[in-house]
């Protein structure tokens, strides 16, 4: 699979730079989201002052990008993943272990949006 995977820091902040943010999605027609990523930016919406807005900017951006769905092969890499993690004494966040194992999945790497 070809396109580049963001996390839901890099779409908040793609997000929060405006033009920018539309600029990068012209140029990059194949954005990879993890469905975990879809659950935090919903979550911080229902944490906002401006859900319905907010929810449309999600709506929006779901729409026209392709979703990474969990199945069996995530929930492998996910359990190997946080294996060696506790193994070297170094847990991360449960999102992000899962947003990990998406991108293994997937032979895809985090994009820099930078």
């Amino acid at each position: 699979m070809i396109g580049k995977l963001l996390d839901t820091n890099a779409v908040i902040a793609l997000q929060r730079s405006g033009k920018a943010f539309l600029e990068f999605l012209s140029q990059n027609p194949n954005i990879l989201i993890p469905a975990i990523v879809i659950g935090e930016l919903y979550f911080g919406a229902f944490n906002s002052g401006k859900l319905e807005f907010n929810i449309a900017v999600i709506d929006a951006f779901v729409t026209k990008n392709t979703i990474l769905h969990a199945d069996e092969i995530t929930g492998k890499s996910y359990a190997k993943i946080r294996y060696s993690l506790k193994q070297k004494g170094h847990p991360i966040p449960e999102n992000d272990l899962w947003i990990a194992a998406t991108a293994m999945q997937y032979n895809l790497v985090f994009s820099d949006t930078r």
